[in-house]
């Protein structure tokens, strides 16, 4: 199951024109323009996580 506030940031993605493609085993990874950018977590257990994966997306472009 997928954090709602993981689901809300996959949205964001795709509408900033953003690829998500999916692991095996059901993480999302971030993907512009044909480059791997990111690969998220899908619970929010690593409180720096998603912090993290928002500073990197940020390098990439992405506008929240």
């Amino acid at each position: 199951m997928v954090h709602k506030d993981i689901k809300k940031l996959l949205k964001q993605l795709r509408k900033a024109g953003f690829e998500i493609r999916y692991t095996s085993d059901g993480h999302p990874m971030v993907y512009r323009d044909g480059e791997y950018i990111t690969k998220l977590a899908t619970s929010p257990s690593d409180k720096r996580g998603i912090k993290n994966a928002l500073a990197q997306l940020k390098r990439s472009g992405f506008q929240p």
